[in-house]
C-alpha cells in the first residue's frame, strides 16, 4: 500500500510562511477522448497551502509534488463521509423505529448531519494543523 498521495502543482504564491500552490484535479471524464466535445468534463483546480521551506529551491511558476500521507487521506474520507452517514443513521434507525413522521425523521437527520459540519467547520483550525502537506525535494 502506498503510505504517501503526491499531486503535481505549480508554485502560485510564496511568503516566508505559506506557498501556495494550484493542483489540477482531474473527474473520470477528462482522461476520455471526447471529454472536451461533450463537455462533461470536470477539470478543478484547487489551491493547497504548504509550509514554506526556507531551503527550498522552487519558486512561483515551478512544477512541484505536493506529498500528503496516505493514513491522512484516509482520516479525511473517515471525517467528511463516513461518520456523517454514521450520524444520518443514529438518527434516521431510532426515531423510524419509534414511529415518529417521515418529515420529522428526515429533518432531524439532515439537521444532525448539519451540526456535525457545522463542528468540523468549527475546529477547522485544529484539522489544518493535523493534514500538513509538504513539496517533495
Amino acid at each position: 500500500m502506498k503510505e504517501e498521495v503526491a499531486h503535481k502543482g505549480k508554485v502560485v504564491k510564496m511568503t516566508p510562511q505559506v506557498t501556495t500552490v494550484a493542483i489540477l484535479q482531474h473527474g473520470a471524464c477528462s482522461q476520455c477522448h471526447a471529454a472536451g466535445l461533450c463537455g462533461m468534463a470536470d477539470i478543478a483546480e484547487k489551491m493547497v497551502e504548504v509550509p514554506t521551506d526556507p531551503y527550498a529551491f522552487y519558486g512561483v511558476g515551478d512544477e512541484v509534488e505536493v506529498v500528503l500521507k496516505a493514513s491522512m487521506g484516509l482520516k479525511a474520507v473517515w471525517l467528511a463521509y463516513c461518520i456523517p452517514l454514521l450520524v444520518l443513521m443514529a438518527v434516521v434507525l431510532p426515531l423510524s423505529a419509534l414511529k415518529v413522521g417521515e418529515v420529522i425523521t428526515g429533518i432531524s437527520a439532515l439537521a444532525a448531519v448539519g451540526l456535525y459540519y457545522l463542528l468540523l467547520y468549527l475546529f477547522r483550525d485544529v484539522l489544518r494543523n493535523e493534514y500538513v502537506f509538504t513539496i517533495k525535494g
